[in-house]
């Protein structure tokens, strides 16, 4: 695919009613620049069932600014952040932006920026961070509040901006593939995935259907780890120690399955350009599959023990609420989105290898609170553990990895991948002799992370922890 350039009022039309999956810039004539978006169908309305994007939904409207260009965010507010970005990397304002603050600062600088103001009577402000204790990464929240209710949170990030996107062009292959690998240590697999995806495409091959089952299974052991993780994480946060103990095990047990299949427990090492590394022949194959349903009814037992505490649904349910509408137009991805409602998964939007089925079922919930939240990773566990017992039965033949070839001079590709935390959009452009002349990431921590900002407002300052361990955003996957 190419872009499609327009004019500004034409490209900004085209993106009315789409899913906004990355918004990158390109090098022009004449100190311009090119703004290229990459754009999905939207959501399935309220009800309706999702289903794979049809011939030609993915779009790729492009525009020429220079020094200034009317924002996006007043009509597109899912463009809020990608506007910001695009200021700080291109240095073209957009005009009437109404937070246009630093989504990343420069390595070497302290961090200082203004923040948002809530004024009155017994109003006060709670500042965490960006250091904080143990191992977790930097990040400032900045708390406006009434008494313990919560008024406004604001959440600032890019303390340890990598500059990963502007490495990876002129990075060998197996440097690019550590950066990858490391966008974010918990997505390994997904983000190498997309990597991989796109080198593929512009080098115009395909890999084989075992390679395309063996990245699946990778995929969806990911998954089941981290979401089993994730649950014990939340039965910790009220403070209900069987199921967070069960699932913190659990979740080693998954990740061992992993590290079975290729040797490592985070899957790194595993997929490469043209296929993957490492086969399953049937005797490990038979015990992963094996493994995996006796983790499964163990995962099950610890859940049910959550489902049946009163005390923990009654913390669970109406807490930090994130409506539909809200996660529309944030362009908010993964199961955050999917327990608003909001249909949007890629494995059925754009279905690749095993995931071709069009039976692969989207898990969703109504009200996006925690309760939705926990249960749209209960659900998927269920939809993943099944998916691989089926996969494992019946892996396919084929080669393990397809010979690279030179990339295609003036090219540009797109990689959509659903990682555990939702959409992982990557995309590609070469220049005039066929090398990489730029890289765009978008993690889906890169749009959630202010969906969790609005799923405190009006809540109990308290509620925090339980509410951002609902989300479990990556600091590291936004920081590129």
């Amino acid at each position: 695919m190419k872009p499609e350039i327009l004019s500004y009022p034409e490209f900004s039309k085209k993106l009315a009613g789409r899913h906004l999956a990355a918004l990158m810039g390109l090098p022009g004539r004449s100190g311009s620049v090119l703004m290229v978006a990459v754009t999905t169908p939207g959501a399935p309305s309220a009800g309706e069932e999702a289903g794979a994007c049809p011939p030609g939904g993915l779009q790729l409207p492009a525009t020429v600014v220079e020094g200034t260009f009317p924002s996006l965010t007043l009509e597109h507010p899912q463009a809020h952040g990608f506007e910001r970005e695009f200021f700080e990397e291109w240095k073209v304002r957009p005009e009437g932006h109404p937070w246009l603050k630093p989504v990343r600062f420069p390595q070497g600088q302290p961090g200082l920026t203004d923040f948002f103001k809530v004024s009155g009577e017994e109003i006060h402000e709670v500042a965490v961070g960006p250091v904080h204790a143990g191992v977790i990464e930097p990040g400032h929240f900045r708390f406006q509040c009434r008494g313990e209710e919560v008024l406004h949170l604001e959440i600032s990030l890019g303390y340890q901006h990598r500059g990963v996107e502007k490495a990876l062009p002129g990075a060998s292959p197996a440097r690019s593939m550590a950066y990858v690998e490391t966008l974010a240590g918990d997505t390994s697999v997904g983000h190498a995935l997309a990597w991989c995806r796109n080198l593929e495409a512009l080098a115009g091959i395909r890999v084989s259907a075992r390679a395309e089952a063996l990245r699946a299974v990778a995929l969806e052991l990911e998954r089941l780890a981290n979401h089993c993780g994730d649950l014990g994480a939340l039965a910790g946060d009220v403070g209900y120690l069987p199921t967070a103990s069960f699932c913190g095990r659990l979740r080693g047990d998954l990740l061992n399955l992993t590290g079975l299949a290729c040797g490592n427990r985070f899957g790194r090492g595993w997929i490469r350009p043209g296929g993957v590394a490492w086969d399953l022949e049937p005797v490990r194959a038979e015990q992963i599959r094996t493994r995996l349903a006796g983790i499964m009814r163990d995962v099950r037992q610890a859940l049910d023990l959550l489902g049946r505490s009163g005390s923990v649904q009654a913390r669970f349910e109406r807490t930090g609420i994130l409506t539909r509408e809200a996660a529309l137009e944030l362009g908010l991805v993964g199961p955050v989105a999917r327990a608003s409602g909001v249909a949007l998964d890629c494995r059925r939007q754009f279905p690749w290898g095993p995931y071709l089925d069009p039976a692969f079922p989207v898990c969703t919930g109504l009200l996006g609170d925690v309760a939705c939240r926990a249960r749209v990773r209960i659900d998927e566990m269920e939809v993943s553990a099944a998916f691989l017992d089926s996969l494992l039965a019946h892996l396919p033949e084929g080669p393990l990895r397809v010979g690279m070839r030179a990339m295609a001079p003036k090219a540009f590709s797109v990689s959509l991948v659903e990682g555990w935390r939702g959409q992982i959009c990557h995309v590609a452009a070469t220049d005039t002799q066929g090398h990489l002349l730029a890289c765009k990431v978008v993690d889906p921590s890169f749009r959630n992370w202010f969906g969790l900002a609005l799923a405190l407002r009006g809540q109990q300052i308290s509620d925090f922890p339980l509410c951002n361990k609902s989300f479990n955003l990556s600091y590291c996957g936004h920081d590129l």
